[in-house]
């Protein structure tokens, strides 16, 4: 399983020979001016909820690759009445993709489309595949749902968001790795805008003080798993 960072809480994961794009929010993020996305690769994308900062290139790269729109049941059914391909999930359900299996997880943040169009509720998903298991939490506040998680998982890798302001912060993020027995961290959701800049070298410190490994990619990096 290969994931890489497109900045903000945008990644990509290639597992099972497919690819999957998790927010897109590229194009218009300073940031990740170095990732084109007319050459990025989607069979599947991934939705927590609807905010702009995390659907901003969902249709055009979903034209261009035909690609399925994973997500709760509001924005998969706002995908398809545009005449994209949806699957629509909702909290605590699964389905097995060709990929690997998908389970839509809680998340306590909120949702809505940047037309004013209803997102639903926002989510997470834990993803099953290659016989590795991946915890990507969304936008969400430290919720004790996610002590659910390593009941029915154990995780290889929890992608948290860790800039504080609209989502957790460092210490809340230290305790949601607690929640979902996950020590390996790719942090996300941070430094795009002024609200959610963070120090690195504390950040990192402060989950090493723990015993935890916090990885802070570059835009455009990947890791293995």
């Amino acid at each position: 399983m290969k994931i890489t960072f497109y900045g903000h809480a945008s990644v990509g994961i290639e597992v099972g020979g497919k690819h999957i794009l998790v927010d897109p929010f590229i194009s218009a993020n300073p940031l990740a001016e170095n990732i084109d996305t007319t050459t990025l690769k989607a069979d599947y994308i991934l939705l927590t909820h609807a905010h702009g900062d995390h659907i901003l290139d969902v249709e055009a790269i979903a034209k261009r690759t035909n690609a399925v729109i994973v997500s709760n049941a509001e924005i998969a059914g706002y995908y398809a009445a545009k005449g994209f391909q949806a699957h629509p999930m909702n909290h605590g359900g699964s389905w097995s993709f060709d990929f690997g299996k998908v389970k839509y997880v809680n998340a306590i943040h909120s949702s809505s489309f940047p037309d004013g169009n209803n997102g639903g509720n926002p989510g997470g998903f834990v993803i099953e595949g290659e016989h590795k298991n991946i915890y990507i939490a969304g936008d969400t506040a430290l919720t004790m749902d996610m002590k659910l998680i390593p009941m029915r998982t154990k995780l290889d890798l929890a992608i948290l968001p860790i800039g504080d302001n609209f989502t957790m912060d460092i210490e809340d993020a230290i305790l949601a790795s607690d929640f979902v027995q996950c020590d390996k961290v790719l942090g996300y959701h941070y430094d795009t805008f002024g609200y959610i800049e963070i120090d690195h070298k504390q950040a990192i410190e402060k989950f090493s003080d723990k015993g935890k490994d916090l990885m802070l990619l570059k835009i455009g990096e990947s890791i293995e798993l």
